[in-house]
């Protein structure tokens, strides 16, 4: 089941991503997809703001990833569009890396058959400024309260 969520401003986007911060816990993993400039990286921004790192965030497309170690809990930030395989992405080994934080991998869909079956899909889709953004628990994402979002 997922939840849609609409907004207007990127304070909103960001505002959205700080409600799911109060959510992770260490080993989650969060798949972010959505054309370019959709809202992915500045949603990801919201989600450092609520787990106290104090950082800029800038998409680590060219970097593939990026780790956010003072906060709450750690953060990497994963861009794997670049990445040619499946194979690639496990030679990464960022899942194992972020097992005591939280991985948010934008352009996951690309990897899907070697993410965890208990994920949360989070999709940006854009109509002008507005975008809406939809939640999709995946396994044991299921169980969580995403009521909290609200």
């Amino acid at each position: 089941m997922s939840i849609n969520f609409v907004t207007s401003h990127p304070d909103e986007t960001k505002a959205l991503g700080r409600k799911l911060a109060a959510l992770l816990t260490a080993g989650d993993v969060v798949v972010l997809s959505g054309r370019l400039g959709s809202g992915k990286t500045l949603f990801v921004s919201g989600v450092a703001e609520g787990l106290g790192i104090g950082a800029r965030i800038t998409s680590p497309t060219f970097l593939i990833a990026k780790s956010y170690v003072k906060g709450f809990l750690p953060l990497i930030h994963a861009d794997v569009y670049r990445l040619g395989s499946v194979a690639e992405f496990d030679d990464l080994g960022l899942l194992d890396s972020g097992a005591d934080g939280a991985v948010l991998i934008e352009w996951g869909e690309a990897v899907a058959e070697a993410l965890p079956k208990d994920r949360l899909n989070v999709s940006f889709a854009m109509d002008g400024d507005a975008r809406t953004i939809s939640f999709e628990p995946v396994g044991g994402w299921a169980t969580r309260d995403l009521g909290v979002l609200t």
